[in-house]
This record gives structure tokens, sequence and C-alpha cells, in this order.
């Protein structure tokens, strides 16, 4: 066998398109058949499909032409598709099912088929459905008769299956290099602001004080968690369908564990059935980006509140807003908005293939041709997200002076007033807590922060209060005296900052 012929594609190598090569979806349709072929005769009976062989004597009706073909959105899958394909026929050939001279052709004719796909050269016509049945086609357009021994021991049901497989890795593996810069540009932005003192919120009622960089570090809490739930996710999915044949298996002598580590798989998938029929990786893959979704959400409508007239917390540059056609003034935060508008998209990605999914009894429907479309989506909608989110997080830019005075309002030291009494009167802390309470109560009908009280006007309160407890008083003292473990003080961040990029390194 020569050289080429013995060619494995490269682990990882399968990156995903992210944008479907040729022609725009108006123009595919406007080319999607030859002349001759536009206008058939009112008369005539449409063409029998290549595909089903002698079984049909004609073709579909053009209404399940046009349900049943997936060409306008899974033309995208080509390189996985080509990579399955050289891998499929690189194993024929070892196993004696394919001659040296017919898997050369076939491996030389898929590198053509490859490079015209990307370069935006191939006609998709909807009469031959998938880009499996394009890539063949075209195949047998180059190098002729062999290009037909390529499908021996395989179905398009395993086919897919493994496009799917090795599409939702890459996607996986991208979005992880996105969310990892995010990762980073929190963790730059809540190095900086480790002593911003900002107001903390529960109920959106301002409740204790806390740091800038505190409340970021929240959010690299959580993503964390997500890029390990895509993790986890992409560990499942990294088993190879190819081989299950359409759904019984293949009576050919193949080799399934050298397909999967020709594209990357730690094993092929051990039951037939499963191989084709499932697609729960898809699932966990769509509720991991669901749940990803939600926190960059989350993120966004802070975001959005902290630049509102209300908070005045931040600024964004012209960079990641918008302005208004009627009104001037405005700085609009459109890019926040979308990313928590496409949480919704994702989050309907994983519902509309749950119940695809939920009442299919085993095993390949062509209802699992709908698993194609939420996943695109949903990757498309992430990456898109996680790296709008990167961006703004590092173009805002901090209002101190604002965080610090809305902290101070409204009492926010109140909890460190009672803990104090705690401390260093020994009282209970439900007693502390009542005379903290009377305090406020004391301050707010003077209109005065706690801090302005005299000592002798707390002492009517409790009096064993001393002057120490000016100490306390202040949103700085405040946070700074949080040391506990995961607490606000600007040495936790700190400490934490540095963690999570010792983290990230190993």
């Amino acid at each position: 066998m020569s050289s080429k012929a013995k060619r494995r594609p490269a682990a990882g190598k399968t990156a995903a398109s992210k944008s479907s090569p040729g022609p725009s979806s108006s123009s595919r349709r406007a080319k999607a058949s030859p002349a001759a072929a536009a206008n058939p005769p009112a008369n005539a009976a449409p063409a029998a499909n290549a595909l089903w062989g002698g079984r049909f004597a004609s073709g579909p009706a053009a209404i399940m032409a046009e349900i049943n073909a997936s060409i306008g959105f899974d033309q995208r899958l080509y390189r996985q598709d080509i990579a399955g394909s050289m891998a499929h026929c690189v194993m024929l050939v070892r196993q004696g099912i394919v001659s040296p001279k017919d898997g050369e052709a076939i491996l030389r004719g898929l590198d053509q088929v490859m490079a015209e796909i990307a370069a935006g050269e191939m006609v998709f016509r909807p009469e031959l459905e998938d880009i499996h049945m394009h890539v063949e086609a075209r195949l047998k357009e180059i190098i002729g008769e062999p290009a037909g021994r390529l499908h021996t021991a395989r179905s398009r049901n395993d086919q897919v299956a493994l496009d799917v497989h090795l599409f939702a890795r890459d996607a996986v593996d991208q979005l992880q290099v996105a969310l990892a810069d995010l990762l980073e540009a929190l963790l730059d932005k809540a190095e900086a602001e480790a002593a911003t003192v900002m107001p903390g919120y529960t109920h959106l009622q301002a409740a204790q004080p806390v740091t800038f960089g505190h409340h970021l570090m929240a959010y690299v809490e959580m993503l964390e968690r997500d890029r390990g739930r895509l993790a986890d996710a992409r560990r499942r999915l990294n088993e190879s369908p190819l081989g299950a044949a359409a759904l019984a298996g293949t009576s050919f002598p193949i080799d399934r564990d050298m397909t999967a580590r020709a594209l990357g798989f730690a094993r092929p998938m051990r039951n037939s059935m499963d191989a084709v029929a499932s697609r729960d990786f898809v699932l966990e893959i769509l509720a991991a980006g669901s749940i990803l979704s939600i926190h960059l959400s989350r993120l966004a409508e802070e975001i959005i509140l902290w630049m509102s007239d209300g908070f005045r917390f931040i600024k964004l540059s012209d960079a990641f807003t918008t302005g208004s056609s009627i009104m001037p003034q405005k700085k609009n935060p459109d890019a926040a908005e979308l990313v928590k508008g496409k949480a919704g998209r994702v989050i309907g990605d994983f519902t509309a293939l749950a119940m695809t999914m939920k009442g299919l009894p085993l095993t390949y429907g062509k209802d699992m041709q709908e698993d194609k479309e939420p996943l695109f989506d949903a990757a498309d909608s992430l990456e898109l997200g996680v790296a709008a989110m990167a961006g703004m997080i590092r173009d805002l830019k901090a209002n101190p002076e604002r965080m610090r005075a809305v902290a101070s309002a409204d009492y926010s030291v109140a909890t460190d007033l009672a803990d104090w009494l705690v401390r260093k009167v020994g009282l209970p802390f439900r007693q502390a807590h009542h005379a903290t309470g009377a305090l406020v109560a004391m301050a707010a009908a003077k209109d005065l922060p706690l801090d302005r009280l005299t000592l002798q006007q707390m002492q009517t309160i409790e009096p064993k209060i001393t002057r120490d407890v000016f100490k306390v008083l202040t949103v700085e003292a405040s946070v700074a005296a949080r040391r506990s473990l995961g607490g606000t003080a600007p040495a936790n961040v700190a400490r934490a900052v540095q963690e999570a990029r010792e983290r990230f390194l190993r």
C-alpha cells in the first residue's frame, strides 16, 4: 500500500466550520438543479433517487424532498464527514476489504472534495439530501467506480452519528478556549478591583459592603463549574460510533478500534444500537450550555443595572454600546442585552431536542435529523456570547466613588456593629441585633449615618458601647473584616485570584 493510502486523519484536527461553506442559502436554492431539470414536463414522474437503488421506481414528491433534505444545515459538517471517511477508508484497506489502489484513489479524491468545499466551489443540491451524499457523489465524479467502495461496512446512521460526535467535540473544545479567555478577563479585573468597595445586594436591596473584585470572582467560580460540566460531557461523548452500521453492526471484518484511534476517540461505543440511537451527548452539551448561558445572562443583567442611571457603577465604551436613532444622548448596553437574550435561544435548543428524543424507540428515526440545528445554534450562540462578555469585562471602567457612596448609604455596616457588640461587649447575638436595630432607627430619625451618632447617643441604647465602635463603622473596615474563607476582604480576593490562576495552569 502506498504511503498516501496509509494516512490517518490527525486526532483533534476536525475543527468545526463556524459558517456554512459555499454560497448563501438563497443562491444554493437557485443553483440547486441543472437547467435541464429545472422545468420538467408537467406529466413527468419524479426521477428515482439513486441512493435508494432499485427499491423505488420513482423519486419523492417535491414536498417530501424539501422536508427530507438536510443539506441546508448539515453542510457545515463537511470536515468531520470527510475526516471520518478517510479513517474508514484507511481501515478498509488495512483489513483487506478495499484494495490499496482503490484506497489511494479514494483518499486522493477526498482531499480534493475537502478543498473544493472549503473554497466554496461545491454546489449543494437538495436532491442529494445531505453532506454525506454530496461528498460521495462528488467523489464518484472525480475517481469513478472506486468511490462506491467507500460506503462498505458503514451506514449513514453511524456516519451521521460520527459526524455529530466530532462536531460536538470540536464545539466543546472551542467553547473551552473562549471560556478560558473570559476567565482571564474576569481575573484581571477582579485583581485590579480587589479593594474597590461596592454594595452587596439581597432582594436587589443594599445589604452589606463587598468589593467589586469579590463580586466578579463569584462569576469565576460559576464559570469554572461550567468548564467542568463541559469537560465531563466531552469525556463521555469521546467514543466512536463508526462501524455500528445501520444498527446491528456489520459482517465485514472491520477494526473499530483502529478508526476510533485515528479520529482521536478514547474507544469505540460498545453497543451498535446505542451508537446510532443515542443523542444524550448532545443533550448533555446543551444542558451544560444552558446553565452557562444562565450565568452569562445574570452577569449581563448586572452590567445593564450597573450602567443604568440608578446605579452608575460602571461605564462601557463605544465599542460595546449603541446609540438611539432619535435620542442623541443615549448610550445603550446592547451587547449585554444580546448576551442575555441568547440565553433563551440556548435553553430553547435544549428543550427542542429533548422533546424530539423523548419518545423515540430504538434505533434511528428521521426525527433525529433535528439534532443538528439545536447543536449548531447553541454552539454558535455560546461562543459568541462568551466572547462578547470577555470583551465587555475588559472594556468596563468602575466608578469607585459612586460605588462607595451607595455602599455607605442605608446603614450597610449595621451587621458590623452587631458583630462588634458580640465580640467586644459580650452580648448574645439576638440582643446585639436588637440594640443595633434601635441604633439604626435613631440614626434614621436624625437623618444621620451610624458613624455620625455621638458616643453618648449610642450609650442611651447600650451603655457598654465604647469609642472603639467607630473603628468598625466604615465600609472599608467592614470589607477588611470579612477574612473568613470565601469572604470579601481584599486580601482574600487577591489570594482567590492567584489560586484560580494556579488551577488554570494545572
